[in-house]
C-alpha cells in the first residue's frame, strides 16, 4: 500500500465543499480543512504510486474550485 497526503488550494470560500466531494472518494481517508498556505490536507492510501496518480489526477484536481495540488509521498510508516 502507498500512502499520501495531499495539500489542496481551493477558489475563496469553497473548502467545505470540496472536502465534501472528496470524503465521498474510497481512496480518501481523511480530508482536513486547515489555515496557511492549502486549504485541505487530504490523506491517500492506494495499492500503488500510479494509483495515487490516477487519484489525484482524475478526483481531486477534476474537482471544480481545486485550484493546486502539492503531493507528498509518505517514505515510511
Amino acid at each position: 500500500m502507498t500512502l499520501a497526503y495531499v495539500l489542496v488550494t481551493t477558489e475563496v470560500g469553497a473548502e467545505e465543499e470540496v472536502r465534501s466531494k472528496l470524503i465521498k472518494e474510497p481512496e480518501i481517508l481523511e480530508a482536513d480543512v486547515v489555515f496557511g498556505v492549502y486549504d485541505l490536507v487530504v490523506k491517500v492510501k492506494a495499492d500503488s504510486m500510479e494509483q495515487i496518480r490516477k487519484v489525484v489526477t482524475w478526483k481531486i484536481r477534476r474537482i471544480d474550485k481545486v485550484t493546486s495540488t502539492q503531493t507528498l509521498i509518505v517514505a515510511s510508516e
